[in-house]
């Protein structure tokens, strides 16, 4: 199928994620109006006729009026309120009959519960953490579960409410921990081991999809005073404001850790019928073997001239792929599946 007209759905954060103001948190899932500004010129650069689309409540009335101009939807959203807000808008595009890039309401509904996405890992042979849901700081650690933990909300992408006081040694941490993300994000805790290994990205496009170079944060690089994490302090303020950056793309890995990392990754791909793009984390215990943390559904992709750091694009420059190309790749995978009836 020809994509001429494309509708491009974001959601716009209006105020930039504080580690030291909770509330402020709330949007990291969000792009700045600045990055939406650009986001949107570098797909007319690809030629595309954009119409943009705000993903709040006035999203289903503005497609359905526009439904009859769309040859495709890049959704970039992450819908705005509720447990299953990803899947919000490609169950709009769907009821509308529209194409659209990325994965469908089941499967975003899935990688927004991290608990419920594990439970599915798990079952399909792919390595995960053990871990509890905290409904209440009150509620029972099992026995599986030895400090040092992480806790972090259930449903949030982007590290929000993920900073160094996110890792807990003792009962008391744990209950100030879980209070907190309850009390601020409105939804249950996540508590699993703090693994001390390292740290990979996975950037994926295409079906079936191409793994593109490997991301690694080097934690020697950053200042004392952080935790050994990405974190919403080292995503947000460390790596915007220090000249240099801590990521090593493509990362060093050996052909047995590459082989390892990258069957996982097609693993959970396939678990979780991902379709067109996604970034996954992965973090490796004292042992090296690694564990899937997270599925980013839709992944960043922060023009360069905003930021050098956005992980996706990064991955893609490292594979000499320039930030327009990857547009126009992501766009033409999602084509390609409607053309051969891949839903």
């Amino acid at each position: 199928m020809t994509v001429k007209n494309l509708s491009f759905l974001y959601n716009v954060r209006h105020r930039y994620p504080d580690p030291d103001d909770p509330q402020s948190q709330i949007e990291t899932d969000f792009d700045d109006p600045e990055t939406i500004e650009h986001i949107i010129s570098h797909l007319k650069q690809c030629g595309f006729h954009v119409i943009p689309i705000e993903a709040n409540q006035d999203a289903y009335p503005a497609l359905h009026e526009q439904r009859s101009k769309i040859d495709m939807v890049l959704n970039y959203s992450m819908g705005i309120y509720g447990e299953s807000r990803y899947a919000q808008i490609p169950a709009m595009l769907e009821m509308l009959r529209l194409p659209y890039t990325g994965s469908n309401p089941l499967t975003q509904a899935l990688v927004m519960n991290k608990a419920k996405m594990q439970e599915i890992l798990s079952a399909n042979g792919v390595p995960v953490l053990p871990s509890q849901v905290f409904h209440s700081p009150d509620d029972s650690l099992p026995a599986e579960l030895d400090f040092p933990l992480i806790v972090k909300p259930l449903g949030q992408g982007s590290s929000a409410g993920i900073t160094s006081k996110s890792i807990v040694t003792n009962r008391l941490e744990l209950s100030e921990r879980v209070e907190s993300v309850i009390s601020v994000f409105h939804e249950p805790a996540l508590v699993q081991p703090f693994l001390d290994g390292r740290e990979f990205s996975i950037p994926m496009i295409g079906n079936p999809p191409v793994i593109l170079p490997v991301i690694e944060p080097d934690f020697s690089k950053i200042p004392e005073g952080y935790a050994r994490l990405d974190s919403l302090e080292i995503k947000w303020i460390f790596e915007e404001q220090s000249d240099t950056h801590h990521l090593v793309c493509p990362a060093i890995l050996d052909n047995s850790t590459k082989k390892t990392i990258e069957s996982i990754a097609l693993k959970t791909w396939k678990a979780l019928q991902i379709r067109d793009w996604c970034r996954m984390d992965m973090r490796c215990d004292k042992n090296g073997n690694p564990y899937v943390l997270d599925v980013n559904s839709p992944p960043g992709i922060i023009p360069p001239e905003i930021s050098m750091t956005s992980y996706f694009p990064m991955a893609a420059r490292a594979a000499g792929i320039s930030y327009d190309q990857l547009l126009q790749k992501l766009i033409q995978t999602a084509s390609d599946r409607y053309q051969k009836d891949l839903y």
